[in-house]
């Protein structure tokens, strides 16, 4: 299995403990990435974008299809935006005509996408190419009595029709499959598909940080030790604004909700070192979170 990464933006500035982290899941795993192949790709436009200027999210988004095609490789993405995102942009990219004329724009390059571009996020890697089974051969310190709160956030589930749902419906429980092949048990709450407010931060900053708290909160009165996102844009909105959401909220003391992202969780049970893992580095301790494992953070 050979992919070309897309980190997406987040995970080389804001996040870099995910990108460090998903380098050495996936030498573990035997997920071979080509981290040159996409090394001048463009934000996908993160949604936003594409709300004042379809076409342009489109254009930015075939051109680093196109450099996948170019580099012959399918494309991996560790982002829930990105990949929800790219899936759309690529429905829309196999209309022949649309593709045709977005390609004019990508001339000046030298670049041309044909539409065979079938960007696969790393979660559903792992579930349908390396496989539930052959993760849990490899894991050698497994997360037994640890609850582990999935949270998916928006864009890798909906809309099902461009996320191939239909097709892969294993795709609906795929963080569950994952959580429970580290040994660890799955925490039912309300906000599993939610949205967790980072898009609104900027206009509606208030609930925002309401929807932070009312997750995390939620999460926690389940009794989750932890929650689990794929989602670099998740990541930051729970866990860097989980203070002045409880704040905000009225909350009593602090939520003091660990997030980890989602290789951090898989490293932890294939016995990669915490601090390799930046697992420290978190606005949220992780520090009582892994001493529950009896791990240094």
């Amino acid at each position: 299995m050979r992919y070309a990464l897309f980190p997406g933006c987040v995970s080389r500035g804001a996040c870099p403990e995910l990108y460090s982290s998903t380098l050495e899941v996936c030498r573990r795993l035997g997920i071979d990435l080509d981290l040159m192949a996409m090394q001048s790709a463009s934000c996908t436009g993160s949604g936003v974008l594409q709300e004042r200027n379809e076409r342009l999210g489109d254009t930015l988004n075939a051109r680093n299809f196109a450099l996948a095609e170019k580099a012959g490789l399918p494309i991996m993405t560790i982002c829930s935006t990105c990949q929800g995102v790219m899936s759309q942009a690529n429905v829309r990219l196999q209309d022949d005509e649309y593709r045709a004329s977005i390609n004019r724009d990508l001339e000046e390059e030298g670049l041309s996408y044909n539409g065979s571009a079938d960007p696969k996020h790393m979660l559903w890697i792992i579930v349908e190419e390396v496989g539930i089974e052959k993760l849990k051969s490899l894991v050698t310190q497994p997360l037994p009595n640890m609850r582990f709160a999935p949270f998916y956030g928006c864009y890798l589930i909906r809309p099902s029709s461009a996320l191939g749902i239909g097709e892969h419906p294993e795709r609906e429980t795929s963080l569950e499959q994952v959580i429970e092949a580290v040994g660890a048990e799955v925490v039912e709450y309300g906000g599993t598909t939610a949205c967790c407010g980072f898009p609104i931060l900027t206009i509606n900053e208030s609930n925002s940080l309401k929807m932070v708290a009312t997750h995390t909160m939620d999460a926690k009165g389940r009794g989750a030790d932890a929650m689990v996102t794929p989602c670099p844009l998740c990541h930051l909105n729970l866990d860097g604004f989980q203070p002045q959401a409880a704040s905000a909220n009225s909350t009593t003391g602090a939520i003091d909700m660990p997030i980890l992202h989602l290789p951090q969780m898989i490293g932890l049970a294939l016995g990669i070192d915490p601090k390799a893992m930046r697992l420290n580095r978190h606005i949220v301790s992780t520090k009582n979170f892994l001493t529950e494992l009896a791990v240094t953070p």
